[in-house]
């Protein structure tokens, strides 16, 4: 399976990497869209003529979000909708209102490192719920939608964190292991690329990839729990450059068919053999087979 290599990298932009792109026609979701890369990722998807739902908390925040977007690309058939992915009744609302083909899914809210334990209501740590098993309950709903175009994508953004930590299937939710900010957010993203490679594999015959990515070193409200980005200034990126891997990914030629597989810089990571200081590369952990179609089951079992 070769590695795929793109013209782009660190420093390319959203709008680079979909220059000469036509979405017309097209559907996407997307999540947390409201700031940071993810109204990015929205603003470039709706300049290629793409519909864009704007997948958010704060619809207030969202209608502010897409008048934004349609006064920088003249795209009027910008939606905002509400959707807190933490929150199973949301989801449910979310998908249950959703009508019509689904063409992209831009799988982008997340939070990080948060200081305290917290729990949703069904007891699932805040930083797994959030990043991985809404998401997983969001696209999991959505199946039929996405299945409908025969040709539809899944985009998960992830992290470099992942690197931190495999998913520690005895303890997900810290019941038993001392509460670590960080190793709950490396084990969160972990696993949200263990879904993209099992979605791929259960799903290809729908016609459905998924691929993940990590965005970037991006100065966004992500890090208001960790004092800032602590990233060498060489290797940072604005919001436009943080979502072109995204971008990338829901739209490139080059990916047609292909999923299963971990991006970063426009580019799919290199495996890494230890954490490498949590700075780039894929743990291969996070790509095993058995790994992924474990977590599928056991979200299917948190979720029943």
């Amino acid at each position: 399976m070769a590695r795929i290599t793109t013209p782009f990298g660190l420093s390319s932009t959203a709008d680079e990497v979909a220059r000469g792109i036509d979405l017309s026609g097209r559907r996407a979701i997307v999540t947390g869209a409201t700031s940071g890369i993810g109204i990015e990722t929205a603003r470039t998807l709706a300049a290629t003529g793409a519909q864009v739902t704007l997948a958010v908390r704060n619809t207030a925040a969202g209608e502010k979000a897409a008048a934004d977007i349609t006064a920088t690309t003249d795209n009027k058939d910008i939606h905002v909708a509400r959707l807190d992915v933490s929150d199973r009744t949301s989801v449910d609302a979310f998908v249950q209102a959703w009508d019509g083909p689904l063409h992209l899914l831009i799988n982008n809210a997340g939070i990080m490192a948060t200081p305290e334990l917290e729990r949703t209501p069904d007891g699932w740590e805040m930083q797994f719920a959030t990043n991985h098993l809404g998401h997983f309950a969001l696209t999991t709903g959505l199946h039929d939608a996405l299945a409908a175009d025969g040709n539809a994508r899944i985009v998960v953004v992830s992290s470099s964190g992942h690197l931190i930590s495999p998913v520690v299937f005895d303890d997900l939710n810290f019941h038993y292991r001392p509460y670590d900010p960080l190793v709950a957010y490396g084990q969160s993203k972990t696993a949200t690329v263990l879904f993209a490679v099992e979605a791929s594999r259960r799903w290809a015959a729908d016609g459905i990839t998924a691929n993940a990515l990590m965005p970037g070193a991006i100065a966004t409200n992500l890090q208001r729990h960790t004092g800032g980005l602590k990233t060498p200034p060489e290797r940072r990126k604005s919001p436009q450059q943080g979502a072109a891997t995204s971008v990338l990914l829901a739209t490139s030629p080059q990916l047609e068919g292909i999923g299963g597989r971990y991006f970063e810089d426009c580019n799919e990571a290199i495996p890494v053999s230890d954490g490498n200081g949590w700075a780039s590369g894929v743990a291969p952990y996070a790509l095993d087979t058995a790994n992924a179609e474990r977590m599928w089951e056991e979200s299917l079992r948190l979720l029943s």
